[in-house]
């Protein structure tokens, strides 16, 4: 008969606790960063209309696009290097690096007088952030069972969508401060020569917290490096020790008497650092195996015996590769998406506007206000995070990543065919229009990402070289992000100026419909996280299936 637990489950099945703590520490230090990505999307249009480069608004989303692409095609030069660096000196180093460079940037870009400013401070901000890789390798290494996936994963595409809420409010509010808040800032002082100072110089400040938090409370899950000492953890475990014993206990060690059993267990730790996480013992085997998390000898049990270290492989297989380049298309396509969608609302109807000759031949535009546009991206963002807190882990789970990710992939060619057509709708339904797009386009994506990601975590042959690959998506999704809105504004001026208002659109959903063909290649191979069940007792099923675990009932 099957040994079992305080929770009732044999334990070959028992899970590890859900990484929590950790994962809303590296939330806190994520949400800066779309804040300040995203802040800029009400404004762009006019703070480049404001430097006076062109009188024509039908080339202005040119330029915005550059300013929005010189980021990422930075960001993708240096991706790879920073995966690389990861994998050598931890990931937490990294991180904070990345939310620096960030803050930096924003500054650089508040204080920008010209174009070219503008453009050197969006990509040094991209070569100095390569979190995105990171992050999600960060998150592969908290999370060490496929069960508690469909969840950890929903949980940065969450804080992107807070970002995105804030984001777009903060940019649309507070640019241009003495036109929109004429009895806080007057005229002629700094806010009146740098308009789009304000909202930057605020996304600074939240990338700077996001430093401080990062330094104080994130610990490093490498799988060698974490056995190093952590002087800023120490710190921040000595301010928690301030806290009143009852708010200390809550925060540390967590109700769970599972958790609590497992805060304490012997680890190795240096003095006077002491984790507070109530997270599993992160893997530290070369191998690709994981090491089990519960410790089995406070129950008595005898442990399990200790899986041989897998031959060394190469880490760019062909799942891998073709799972990144499906992650590079769904770059290129969501990004053109968010880069267009406000310059679609920001574009007046053309004054010599042709006769429309359905069904490919119209121009016109919404004209609408930054303000306007700011709450419509921020209802994208509310809305993302509905969809993503409860919309994936539910669908994941019943679908598995794979088929979840290939139905998406067919289903988004139709979105990009027909957003165009919006404009023809009469004046009454424009606005419930917009706001049905945006939901559709941000169930789409807040289900995709995270399926891609974990498709990638589960193909990977080895966690020491998962920053690697992850590196190397980010830097293709940077490309692909980059050359979105380029080729979509240039598309879009030819469209204005041709009477094809659509002519970006229906190239995007062009390029979806080969993201869809390449999704039915792509396969999900046991890999890393498919060993542990090579040693229990009962054999599982290569899918998700549902948490037994405590914290997720």
């Amino acid at each position: 008969m099957a040994s079992v637990g305080e929770t009732g489950l044999p334990l070959a099945k028992q899970l590890p606790p859900y990484p929590k703590r950790q994962l809303l520490i590296l939330a806190l230090c994520r949400i800066c960063e779309p804040i300040a990505f995203m802040s800029i999307f009400p404004y762009i249009f006019h703070m480049v209309k404001d430097f006076n480069i062109t009188q024509d608004e039908s080339k202005i989303s040119f330029y915005a696009g550059m300013v929005t692409s010189s980021f990422t095609f930075a960001e993708f030069s240096t991706g790879f290097l920073w995966g690389r660096l990861s994998d050598k000196i931890g990931r937490k180093p990294v991180l904070l690096m990345g939310l620096a460079g960030t803050g930096i940037s924003v500054l650089a870009f508040g204080f920008a007088p010209n174009l070219p400013v503008a453009l050197f401070a969006r990509a040094l901000g991209g070569l100095l952030n390569g979190n995105i890789g990171v992050l999600q390798t960060t998150v592969a290494e908290l999370v060490t069972v496929k069960e508690h996936q469909p969840r950890a994963y929903s949980v940065m595409p969450l804080v992107w969508c807070l970002g995105s809420i804030l984001g777009p409010m903060i940019g649309g509010t507070l640019a241009k401060p003495v036109d929109n808040l004429p009895s806080l800032f007057l005229p002629g002082s700094i806010w009146d020569h740098f308009p789009y100072l304000l909202p930057n110089l605020f996304s600074a400040i939240c990338v700077f917290l996001g430093v401080i938090i990062g330094t104080l409370f994130l610990e490093e899950t490498h799988a060698e490096k974490r056995k190093q000492r952590d002087r800023g953890v120490e710190f921040g475990n000595y301010l928690l020790s301030l806290l009143p014993k009852r708010k200390r206990t809550e925060i540390g060690r967590g109700k769970a008497p599972e958790e609590r059993a497992l805060l304490y267990e012997n680890d190795e730790q240096l003095p006077g650092y002491r984790t507070s996480e109530s997270s599993p013992q992160l893997a530290s085997t070369l191998g690709p195996a994981l090491q089990d998390p519960l410790s089995l000898e406070e129950t008595g049990q005898e442990a399990l015996p200790e899986p041989k270290k897998a031959p060394a492989t190469k880490p760019f297989t062909r799942p891998v590769v073709l799972i990144i380049i499906s992650y590079g298309l769904l770059a290129f396509h969501t990004m053109t998406f968010d880069a267009l969608l406000p310059v679609f609302l920001s574009t007046s109807p053309p004054e010599n506007r042709e006769p429309n000759s359905l069904p490919f031949k119209f121009a016109d535009g919404f004209g609408l206000d930054t303000r306007t546009i700011g709450v419509i991206l921020s209802v994208q963002g509310l809305y993302s995070m509905a969809s993503t807190s409860f919309l994936f882990p539910m669908i994941a789970r019943k679908l598995g990543a794979l088929r979840l990710f290939r139905v998406l992939s067919f289903s988004y060619p139709l979105l990009y065919f027909v957003t165009p057509y919006m404009i023809l709708l009469p004046e009454n339904l424009r606005m419930t229009s917009i706001y049905v797009m945006v939901v559709w386009k941000c169930t789409f994506a807040t289900l995709a990402y995270p399926s891609n990601a974990i498709l990638l975590t589960n193909s990977a042959p080895t966690l020491l070289s998962l920053g690697t690959i992850n590196g190397v998506a980010a830097s293709t999704a940077s490309l692909c992000r980059a050359f979105g809105p380029i080729i979509s504004g240039m598309l879009y001026t030819m469209g204005l100026e041709s009477g094809y208002s659509g002519l970006a659109w229906w190239v995007t959903g062009l390029i979806t419909i080969a993201g869809s063909f390449l999704s039915f290649e792509i396969v999900e191979p046991r890999g890393r996280m498919d060993e542990k069940d090579d040693i229990e007792t009962v054999n599982e099923p290569v899918g998700i299936r549902e948490s037994p675990s405590r914290d997720e009932e």
